[in-house]
């Protein structure tokens, strides 16, 4: 009896501290990180590899009078994370004051660029935007790097939020950007301090495809340029992410399908993601924000990663939200 009910403590022991992130099973063959994988309310995670780490760079989800830092969080193995708290709060950037969020983030020349929201602006007569902030560290601590938002007007519609930074095969830096149901994209200049004009003399070309509401995301495979964006409402159950293929960062982009979306079994409000890529394997993640079930509030988010894979037509397969996450992956 006391065998069987140390094995049982042991047991739930291991099961428990894998849903937490925790590596509690090392002698199996398959340590699982257990979704969340962060521990606490984060929302919108930019996910990236740096050296010999994966990274990731959330909202802190609260009030938007409460959204005044970032926290980091960084593991060598998708499963043992690491916090870093505030590497970047509105003390370093005098023009925000609030509702700081979705960061996304590059290394360019040692560098490291961290691009966020702020402020929630509803109109061209209000101070805020999209920021850029530095750090010789991807941990931090970052500073302001223009002293003023890099985008604080509405462009072709597109209410200047949810940024993300893609780096094309030629070396160009472009932002793609936009709530409202808008979406934008621009050419970076080299030192990020504003932009280079099309050929035709516009700075900010809208991309947005059907169905947009925000959040995009662009990566390469195959030579192809896929691009990614969540749809329906933040705040409610039936948020998800859905994908176009194209041949030039320009697009044209017409939608596919849905390939995140809610599972009413293991969780809500799925959406808001990003992928990582492990160099030189064929292994795709996928970070995104979700609501647990019994939470209705609509800050209650978490952070989860789970596999991407394609079919052999190159199309992304639905991804399956799971309880478990990703299996263990030391970066080589």
């Amino acid at each position: 009896m006391k065998k069987l009910l140390l094995f049982s403590l042991v047991s739930g022991f291991a099961f428990q501290a894998c849903t937490q992130g925790i590596v509690g099973q090392e002698d199996q063959a398959t340590v699982t990180a257990g979704n969340p994988v962060i521990q606490g309310w984060y929302a919108d995670p930019e996910g990236v590899i740096f050296g010999k780490k994966y990274w990731i760079y959330p909202t802190y989800s609260a009030p938007y009078e409460e959204q005044v830092f970032f926290d980091a969080f960084s593991s060598p193995d998708l499963v043992n994370w690491t916090k870093h708290s505030h590497i970047l709060d509105t003390t370093n950037v005098k023009w925000a004051n609030r509702a700081v969020w979705a960061p996304a983030i590059v290394e360019k020349d040692g560098k490291y660029y961290l691009f966020f929201g702020a402020n929630d602006i509803q109109s061209d007569n209000e101070k805020g935007g999209i920021g850029v902030a530095v750090a010789d560290n991807p941990a931090g601590p970052f500073v302001d790097y223009l002293g003023k938002p890099l985008i604080d007007k509405f462009h072709n519609g597109a209410q200047p939020i949810d940024q993300f930074v893609f780096k094309d095969k030629d070396g160009q830096y472009y932002i793609i950007y936009g709530g409202w149901r808008h979406c934008n994209i621009a050419k970076l200049n080299d030192d990020f301090t504003g932009f280079i004009p099309f050929e035709d003399g516009t700075t900010f070309k809208e991309i947005t495809p059907e169905g947009y509401v925000e959040g995009p995301f662009m990566f390469l495979k195959d030579g192809k340029y896929y691009f990614m964006w969540s749809e329906g409402g933040w705040g409610g159950p039936n948020y998800s992410v859905a994908y176009a293929i194209a041949d030039s960062p320009l697009g044209p982009f017409k939608r596919i399908d849905k390939v995140l979306q809610q599972d009413p079994e293991v969780a809500t409000g799925a959406g808001h993601h990003s992928v990582i890529h492990v160099p030189g394997e064929d292994l795709w993640y996928m970070v995104y924000h979700r609501r647990p079930l019994g939470e209705t509030a609509a800050n209650h988010r978490v952070t989860s990663i789970d596999r991407m894979y394609f079919d052999e037509n190159g199309y992304i397969k639905p991804v399956k939200i799971t309880k478990e996450g990703v299996a263990k992956h030391p970066l080589k």
